[in-house]
């Protein structure tokens, strides 16, 4: 998986797989088992043994190879202070997980100085991986076929775009609800693919923009790299730059300020 192979993150990008196949082998393992041991966090989102054992696991492994850096997890927080972190989400989309859907991924980005400048989205049910380094382009690989580049599409008008609102709560808790509805009034289809699947299809270039609240970190910085070398663009709903912002909207970069004018 070296399509990225010129970029200067190349080595960083090789770890970043490589958790990646320790993060599947673990958690397509844990998938659909009779036995998943499955909890309630503080916050009263799920948990599983797999979630906590990817997580551990890539711990482990980025201590290895790269000690002085520091993570940020979802399951075991921040370690280490550096201005290079690994900020990892050991299975995005944990509710799909539990109840035998196949659309979740293991997340793993390292940021820079506050920037994601990789990311790596591994998706082992679903049979794909994707990634991008800054400089190096984005890509997927769908089984053993070539990897390919990806490219956002060129969509130019609301009226002709595709969107995804992954959760409709969400939007109706953050007092948004009435400007989503307006949007997809504007728009030409709108669905609600869910989770990291919406962002991946944002970057291959089969829908248009992709939005959500009520999120972390850990469950965009791995998005960012990938949507920006695809094309794209990514903010808050707001338009802030970066995954920090506890909400996100990603476009094929053409739509995005059409779209931050809706929301306002």
């Amino acid at each position: 998986m070296n399509s990225a192979a010129n970029s200067p993150l190349a080595l960083d990008l090789s770890l970043a797989h490589e958790l990646a196949d320790i993060a599947d082998a673990i958690s397509l393992d844990r998938f659909r088992s009779n036995d998943l041991e499955i909890s309630t966090k503080p916050d009263r989102t799920f948990v599983t043994d797999a979630d906590q054992a990817v997580e551990r696991a890539i711990r482990a492994r980025i201590a290895e190879a790269r000690p002085e850096d520091g993570i940020l997890g979802e399951e075991y927080g921040t370690e280490g202070e550096s201005t290079r972190q690994w900020i990892i989400d050991p299975i995005d989309g944990t509710a799909n997980f539990l109840r035998g859907v196949p659309v979740w991924a293991t997340l793993i980005s390292l940021s820079i100085d506050g920037h994601p400048v990789l990311g790596v989205v591994s998706a082992p049910a679903m049979n794909s991986r994707w990634w991008a380094a800054s400089g190096g382009g984005a890509f997927i690989q769908e089984g053993e076929s070539e990897p390919r580049r990806l490219r956002v599409s060129g969509v130019q008008e609301l009226a002709d775009a595709s969107i995804s609102f992954n959760s409709i709560a969400q939007w109706d808790e953050a007092g948004y609800l009435e400007k989503l509805i307006e949007l997809t009034r504007a728009v030409w289809r709108d669905r609600a693919y869910g989770d990291m699947w919406s962002y991946m299809l944002l970057a291959e270039g089969l829908i248009d923009v992709a939005g959500e609240f009520d999120v972390k970190p850990y469950d965009l910085a791995a998005l960012v790299p990938i949507i920006e070398e695809a094309g794209g663009r990514f903010s808050s709903v707001t338009g802030e730059p970066g995954p920090w912002h506890g909400n996100a909207l990603a476009s094929n970069g053409l739509l995005h300020d059409a779209v931050l004018d809706a929301l306002k």
